[in-house]
């Protein structure tokens, strides 16, 4: 699948310190080891409907963690896939009375087109679920093969599911108890009352040929990939185990997450799916989560229609740190564009005060945990310093636009 243009990011002389993150599955922050080539994994859209705040939330994070290890000379593999083939978008194109395919293929354009004007620096391998469905049969029969897995009995629809006693650390990475996973696997699309399940919390690898679904063949009958199967794949055959980063929205934690490490982890005994774990926090609006199920959805392509400038977006959605949860509001907004235009108007100027220090900060401060509230206050404070009181680098106004788009992604 075609991604979204490359974007070329400028130089800023120096180094900046090591990347260190939350991981979810430790429950703290600590060192992300990366080799010269990082590798990452961010789960990407089911396109049934236009990218929104949260969405862009989610990618603009793993944008920082990407220049960070680019500021830092490391080269990076990026993977990033698109479940273009699941219920949410066969729900929705019947509801709106289009071909499922032509729903896809229209949001994916679109999401490439939002991730574009937010300057998100693309993946090398984008990848969608239709393209990799080979891999996935090879997957499913490996795990059928090794007692991974079973078939339920069930004539009609022999539904393929993961036995999650597969793993001895099943659990490690979301750290839920079985309440907890019980209630959150019957609200994120599992099927706890499937019957002919081993266990409840058993999750789906491959859904049986259904009429008026699209299928493929397979050794264990025609289907589709189930959900988080789908990820494993991707992420193996592209990254391998043990890779540095898989990442995401809070939401995905568990089940998702959970299980495609467990699936893989199937496969690989004894290594893990990825050595970070790390995921963003949900975006709100008016006191609730932004979500399409609830349809309180700020969408980038309509703020972008609005006239809104995309470096005001990233700066609104960066003023808070990537883990809380955090509402989006017009105040919000409106304080980014005048933080904005401050930047603007200080890198503007003709000269003014030394800008290696507040390089070290911004790097310093995404460095650490992706401290962007703090990263914008150093850049805050250089540009007040040069408006109010001016200086004599003549370098400093351009040395700081350089790191401010390197680094933080908003071109001035």
């Amino acid at each position: 699948m075609q991604s979204w243009p490359d974007i070329t990011l400028p130089t800023v002389p120096g180094a900046g310190p090591p990347l260190r993150l939350y991981d979810t599955a430790d429950r703290r922050v600590r060192p992300v080891s990366a080799g010269a080539s990082a590798t990452m994994y961010v789960c990407g859209i089911t396109p049934y409907d236009a990218t929104h705040l949260g969405h862009a939330a989610t990618y603009l994070t793993f944008d920082l963690i990407n220049r960070i290890w680019r500021d830092n000379d490391h080269a990076v593999h990026y993977v990033q896939n698109v479940t273009d083939v699941d219920d949410p978008l066969f729900e929705r194109a019947a509801r709106d009375g289009v071909d499922w395919r032509a729903l896809g293929a229209a949001e994916i354009d679109l999401f490439r087109r939002d991730m574009t004007a937010l300057r998100v620096v693309p993946p090398r391998d984008y990848v969608g679920a239709i393209e990799t469905v080979d891999e996935v049969v090879e997957f499913v029969g490996k795990l059928l093969v090794s007692g991974a897995a079973y078939s339920v009995e069930d004539a009609d629809f022999p539904d393929v599911y993961f036995r999650t006693d597969a793993t001895e650390q099943f659990g490690y990475e979301s750290g839920y108890d079985r309440t907890t996973m019980m209630r959150l696997f019957a609200e994120r699309g599992g099927d706890p009352d499937r019957s002919g399940k081993r266990d409840r919390l058993d999750p789906l690898l491959w859904r049986a040929a259904r009429p008026g679904e699209p299928s493929w063949p397979a050794p264990f009958g025609a289907g589709r990939p189930g959900w988080h199967i789908e990820c494993s794949a991707i992420a193996l055959n592209r990254l391998g185990p043990e890779f540095d980063i898989q990442g995401g929205g809070s939401d995905l934690i568990y089940p998702h997450h959970e299980y495609s490490a467990a699936h893989a982890e199937s496969l690989v005994a004894g290594r893990r799916f990825a050595r970070h774990y790390v995921h963003t926090g949900m975006i709100g609006l008016d006191g609730e989560k932004m979500s399409k199920s609830r349809g309180n959805l700020v969408l980038v392509s309509a703020l972008l229609s609005d006239g809104v400038d995309p470096a005001a977006i990233r700066l609104g959605l960066l003023a808070g740190h990537y883990r809380q949860d955090r509402m989006w509001t017009a105040g919000l907004l409106d304080h980014a564009q005048r933080r904005l235009q401050m930047w603007r108007d200080a890198t503007g100027a003709v000269a003014g005060p030394a800008a290696a220090d507040t390089i070290a900060r911004v790097r310093h401060h995404v460095a650490d945990d992706l401290d962007t509230p703090r990263a914008l206050d150093a850049v805050d404070n250089w540009a007040r310093q040069t408006l109010d009181y001016g200086g004599k680098d003549t370098d400093a106004t351009g040395m700081i636009a350089t790191a401010v788009d390197a680094l933080l992604g908003i071109q001035l």
